[in-house]
């Protein structure tokens, strides 16, 4: 019995010391609380702004929701998917990084060709819509 317990050990440290490649831990309890609560504030404040009417202009009022969104993903990526620019040897980060590059230039791409799609269109009269097919 003797001979197995330092193969336990091993088995059990080999197991539990391992990181599985990444240097981020999985998160403590008080982590996943601190970011629930901040995910609850966050999505509080925007329903209060809107249910309320606290702000008058409707562009301000949008804009202040956008920026409180983007404050709720950064809370979401550090608390709960635990991101930084050490684990996963900064992969994950870079990873993060393109996928925002690629989404932004959809983004932008497909706006512009939304914003000129009036202008770039052949004109037609009433007439003329009627005897498409």
């Amino acid at each position: 019995m003797t001979a197995k317990a330092p193969l336990h050990e091993d088995a059990h440290e080999a197991h539990h010391g391992h990181s599985h490649g990444h240097d981020a831990g999985h998160g403590t309890f008080r982590s996943y609380m601190t970011g629930f609560v901040l995910s609850v504030i966050l999505t509080a404040i925007p329903f209060w702004l809107v249910m309320g009417g606290v702000i008058e202009s409707k562009a301000a009022t949008i804009a202040a929701i956008l920026i409180l969104g983007v404050i709720q993903i950064v809370v979401h990526m550090i608390y709960f998917l635990h991101m930084n620019t050490k684990s996963e040897g900064g992969w994950t980060m870079m990873a993060l990084i393109f996928t925002i590059v690629i989404v932004a230039i959809a983004l932008a791409g497909s706006l512009w060709v939304m914003y000129h799609l009036n202008t770039n269109m052949m004109p037609m009269s009433p007439e003329m819509m009627k005897n498409m097919p």
